[in-house]
Parts: structure tokens; sequence; C-alpha cells
């Protein structure tokens, strides 16, 4: 649901609210979801195992079949992916956006925290991770990380994959070249659509 609850309701209040208020975009179904072979071999239920793969890209349809416009069309813009976004030294800060879900928030609303990245390492066989200092809790995961790109404006550089249980850090990978192949076979799959 782009733009869910961006009013920012009350949990209690979202179940009675009209559709258009905590919806104006409308539902939109993920009909195919793609993602790295590395988080399929790597990937776990906890843990950092297969974290530097945790990424994902879901194509989506209008719960009604819509008017014939994506959903980019829709809402009128989309943020650019950075395939070759900048190292930790050259960011100066990083927002992650999410709908924690883990007490004491109630996954209803948008919440964002903004920090200068560091770097996590999980295995040296695998590629380091961004990490910032955030208190979102569990289900934040999936959500954006916005930077400036190499061409120095905003861009999705990462998203929320890992963090402790309770609050304190967020990690999430650098998009590079494993998330353009699987950004590039899902856009090829439903091209002209």
């Amino acid at each position: 649901m782009p733009s869910y609850n961006d009013s920012g309701m009350p949990a209690q209040e979202v179940g009675g609210a009209a559709k258009e208020e905590v919806a104006p975009y409308g539902i939109w179904w993920g009909d195919w979801a793609q993602t790295s072979d590395q988080w399929i071999e790597q990937g776990g239920a906890t843990g950092g195992d297969g974290a530097p793969y945790d990424f994902a890209v879901i194509h989506v349809t209008p719960e009604k079949g819509g008017d014939g416009k994506s959903l980019e069309e829709t809402v009128g813009s989309a943020m650019p992916v950075d395939f070759d976004a900048p190292a930790v030294p050259k960011i100066e800060d990083m927002t992650a956006i999410g709908y924690p879900a883990a007490p004491p928030y109630d996954g209803q609303s948008l919440y964002s925290c903004e920090d200068k990245p560091g770097r996590l390492s999980l295995s040296a066989s695998d590629p380091t991770m961004y990490r910032i200092g955030c208190t979102m809790t569990a289900g934040s995961s999936g959500g954006g990380w916005i930077a400036a790109g190499q061409d120095g404006e905003p861009a999705l550089v990462s998203n929320t994959s890992i963090g402790p249980v309770t609050t304190g850090w967020l990690a999430g990978p650098r998009l590079g070249e494993e998330a353009k192949g699987v950004y590039d076979a899902v856009s090829e799959k439903f091209a002209g659509q």
C-alpha cells in the first residue's frame, strides 16, 4: 500500500478508517518476487547468514486491475536505485525507512532513522554491509535505505536486513552487481506489460 497511513493514524483507528485514508493509492499485490542466488543458498530465518545478499525485487499489480498504469505512474514518481552505491567513507548520512512492528512499535506507521553509516562485516568472504544506529525493531526489514548516489542525488542504496532483537542498530547490504542482476531479470520478465 503506497503511502500507507501517511497521516500516522493510531493503530486502533486504522481498522475503522476509510480505505482511501490508509491506502490513498490503493492496494497492490506482489505477483512475482526474485532474490539473489546467494540469499537462497545462505539465508536463514534469523541471524546474519546471507545478509550481505538479502534483497529482492517484487513486481506488483493493482488489486482490482487498475487503470493500466504502473505503480510509478500511479504515485507520480520513483526513486532511482544506485547499483554502484558509494562506499561508507563517501556517504555523509543515510536514511533507513520502515514499518517496525515489535514493541514499542505497532507496524502501522512509517518511521525513519538517519545516521552516518559504518561498516559491518559478517565474514571475510562476503561483502561488507552498511550499518547505522537506529531504534527501529523487527518488522522494519526490507525497508529502503536512501543516500546521495554517485551523482549526488538521493537514491536507494540498501535495505534493512538485520539488527539486534532489541534496538540500537540496523545493517543492510550494499546494492551492487548481484542486485542489478535481480532487478534486470525481473524488468526483462515484465517488459512490455
